[in-house]
């Protein structure tokens, strides 16, 4: 078995992997960092995310640049702000024993005038997405003409995000001896046409089949009625206690429903789309790489260039249209070589969707029934039982409180207490789904394709980004209207503005009718008596380091009580059983 060492790599970039944990090259880190060190061809390489490609190539890139030359001397392209700033950094972790390397990331929604200071004191590797890089050059401050290598990373992504123009435009500036490096997790014609005009000769790695999802990823497909999504997803959600995973929506508004409904349901979520800003989007990437959100609710174009590990699950609640999206969704779980699993709610028209992916990736979809509640509530049992046997044995100091222990629960017999202490463990799960219904549909494998009229295109505008709308259902009754001092600067969503009611509530969870989010501060309604206990508890309170004040709206309703496009359907008083994470 190969080590880093093998591959002639300096001592410092050695020094910098070793201290980084690793010894053992990934596959696509053998076949590729021998080529680029040694090699003198342009290469496309297919692999999967979370495989290594970054040190693949980030390694020769260090390895080869010459620090005495103050200029740029290769350029990494991609795709989003997230994977440009994850890029960099990685770089500039393999390379802390090297201070003399300088790398750079550039990318839309930072300030441009910072990183043109930058780049005039000199960088040696230019880390960049397409629209930012292009903006740069039109200002002068980047010259791409002592460039000797170029890395497009998930050129099917930034392709899919329409940024060809842009890609084009930065390749006609790149030198024709430049080397240039594409890597992708798919080849659809896009990239086949880039790599057919600006790569010379290239050699092909591929890494698992071509378009194939990641190996370790099982994928599984539940069929269920329209109408019965949302539910089938809770119970998804609740039969695999440790749920830590993305639900792919279609839509923003949709996005937004879902997260929203799944935190009124006590479900630690939050969303992510288009009409977020900057800052709400890395402040809820932040809580979900903290685990402080175990569910994120994303679109396609949102999540595209995320890098989060140890991601358990992905859940399709809608099939996307394009099969290869659906290859890069799975592919975000079951990396570094854990097992992840890749799910599909589809209603019985969508049959051909899956034959088609199933063609594309040469694996089969395993069909599977939608727990019910015998099933969901053994699951959770068994995981708290599992953490409780592995718990650290308890110290002496748990000795004092013996005879206490003894005192209060010595007339209940061994059985009776195994009984009592598994009840409390899944009393609410219990409870709920008592009497649940069968969710499942009959699965007809062989029905033939038939078109897909579910399906409807993303529109632009639409969505509960800043004052773009209210979320959720409309409230009968005496209703009253809160004024909150936190909105979207503060990076406020309406998930995040019912964990800050949640937190509020004592004893059992108010029902909230619609939510606004507005720049500066956000409304909410609730019935008149909730907003009689509510607001002592939330004045005072706060949100990411501000105080939170909140008082009765008695303006006129205006657009917030109507709003444009169909309410979001979400009720605050939990239908499922409290998850409180």
């Amino acid at each position: 078995m190969s080590s880093f060492s093998d591959f002639g790599l300096s001592p410092d970039l050695l020094k910098g992997v070793a201290g980084l944990g690793f010894e053992t090259p990934t596959p696509v880190q053998e076949k590729v960092i021998p080529l680029l060190l040694r090699g003198q061809r342009d290469l496309v390489a297919l692999a999967q995310t979370g495989t290594g490609k970054t040190a693949a190539f980030g390694l020769p890139l260090l390895h080869l640049t010459d620090p005495a030359r103050q200029e740029i001397q290769a350029l990494v392209l991609a795709p989003t702000r997230e994977l440009c700033l994850q890029i960099a950094k990685d770089l500039a972790d393999f390379g802390r024993h090297a201070p003399h390397l300088r790398v750079l990331p550039v990318y839309g929604g930072a300030p441009i005038h910072v990183q043109m200071r930058t780049l005039a004191r000199g960088v040696h590797i230019l880390v960049a997405t397409p629209g930012r890089l292009n903006d740069l050059m039109r200002r002068g401050s980047v010259r791409l003409e002592k460039v000797q290598r170029v890395v497009l990373d998930e050129a099917d992504e930034m392709l899919n995000m329409g940024f060809q123009e842009d890609l084009e435009t930065i390749l006609k500036d790149v030198p024709e001896q430049a080397r240039t490096l594409l890597f992708s997790a798919t080849m659809p014609r896009q990239v086949a046409a880039i790599a057919g005009k600006y790569l010379h000769d290239p050699e092909e790695i591929i890494l698992g089949r071509r378009n194939a999802g990641a190996e370790n990823v099982t994928h599984e497909c539940y069929t269920v009625h329209a109408r019965d999504r949302y539910q089938a997803l809770k119970r998804i959600i609740d039969a695999r206690p440790g749920f830590y995973g993305i639900v792919f929506c279609r839509t923003r508004q949709e996005t937004q429903d879902v997260a929203v409904k799944l935190a009124g349901d006590g479900y630690g979520s939050d969303a992510l789309h288009g009409d977020l800003s900057q800052d709400q989007r890395d402040r809820v990437m932040r809580a979900f790489r903290a685990r402080m959100v175990q569910i994120l609710v994303a679109t396609d174009v949102a999540a595209r260039g995320l890098d989060v590990d140890d991601l358990t699950h992905i859940v399709n609640y809608d099939l996307p249209g394009d099969p290869d999206v659906y290859t890069h969704r799975s592919g975000r779980t079951g990396r570094a070589g854990k097992a992840g699993v890749s799910i599909v709610l589809v209603h019985m028209r969508e049959d051909y969707k899956i034959r088609v992916i199933e063609r594309l990736m040469n694996k089969r979809f395993e069909y599977k029934a939608v727990p019910g509640g015998r099933e969901i509530c053994e699951a959770q049992l068994v995981a708290q039982l599992e953490q409780i046997r592995d718990l650290k044995p308890a110290g002496d100091e748990i000795e004092a409180y013996l005879p206490k222990i003894t005192e209060v629960l010595g007339d209940l017999s061994r059985e009776e207490l195994l009984r009592r202490f598994a009840l409390r463990g899944i009393s609410r799960f219990l409870d709920y789904y008592r009497g649940a219904v069968d969710l499942n549909v009959e699965h007809h494998h062989d029905r033939p394709d038939r078109g897909d009229r579910g399906e409807r295109p993303e529109r632009p505008g639409r969505g509960p980004g800043p004052d773009s709308g209210p979320v959720g259902e409309p409230m009968d009754g005496d209703v009253l209207r809160l004024r909150v001092n936190l909105g979207a600067r503060n990076g406020l969503t309406p998930p995040l503005l019912i964990s800050v009611i949640n937190r509020a509530t004592p004893g059992p969870k108010l029902r909230v009718g619609r939510i606004r989010i507005l720049e500066h501060d956000s409304l909410f309604e609730v019935s008149a008596d909730s907003a009689r206990i509510l607001l002592p508890n939330l004045n005072g309170g706060d949100f990411n380091g501000r105080r939170v004040r909140a008082v009765v709206d008695h303006g006129p309703a205006r657009a917030e009580a109507r709003g444009p496009g169909r309410p979001g359907g979400f009720r605050k008083r939990p239908h499922g059983p409290p998850h409180r994470h």
